[in-house]
């Protein structure tokens, strides 16, 4: 397959926009549940408003060994907590929540979680494969194919500040 329409949410929705972004030509079009999700690393320490940084509780935590350990043991109730705050509308219920659940029991799922909130705050340094990857992504680079994003409410304010990153948006909900 040469060409796709890519989609995700959250990580997934980050990988697929990053692909849009860089390598548009394998990309039929881009459908984003969380709007322009390259992370912006060289920013990262500017802090935002005090609501933003609240809801950013979880991602300080995983900075420390104590977060680490945290999640270590207690990473089923950890998630469903963050799966509430994210998406306090959603009911799901227990085996919806079960289906996913089983990924956090990957080998590597603590490493690669605390990495990933460790280095979007430039606090660890990423894989060194990826550093001309990474030096493209810091000028973050606009979205040029056709896009649809869906937003929750919550994050509002997000999809206006990354209106002008997203230049082929055909629909923002």
């Amino acid at each position: 397959m040469d060409r796709a329409v890519l989609a995700g949410y959250d990580w997934g929705g980050r990988a697929a926009c990053v692909v849009a972004a860089l390598y548009p030509e394998r990309a039929v079009g881009l459908v984003s549940a969380n709007g322009y999700a390259i992370q912006n690393i060289a920013a990262a320490m500017k802090p935002a408003d005090p609501e933003e940084e609240r809801r950013l509780w979880y991602q300080y935590y995983f900075h420390g060994e104590r977060g680490r350990a945290g999640l270590t043991e207690n990473r089923r109730e950890l998630c469903r907590l963050l799966w509430s705050l994210g998406s306090p509308s959603w009911r799901f219920d227990d085996a919806t929540f079960a289906r996913t659940a089983a990924a956090f029991d990957n080998p590597d799922f603590i490493e690669v979680v605390i990495h990933s909130y460790r280095h979007r705050f430039g606090l660890v340094a990423g894989d060194p494969e990826f550093e001309e990857m990474e030096r493209r992504l810091a000028s973050l680079p606009s979205i040029n194919v056709p896009t649809i994003t869906r937003q929750g409410v919550e994050q509002s304010k997000q999809v206006r500040s990354h209106r002008r990153l997203l230049a082929g948006a055909n629909g923002c909900r």
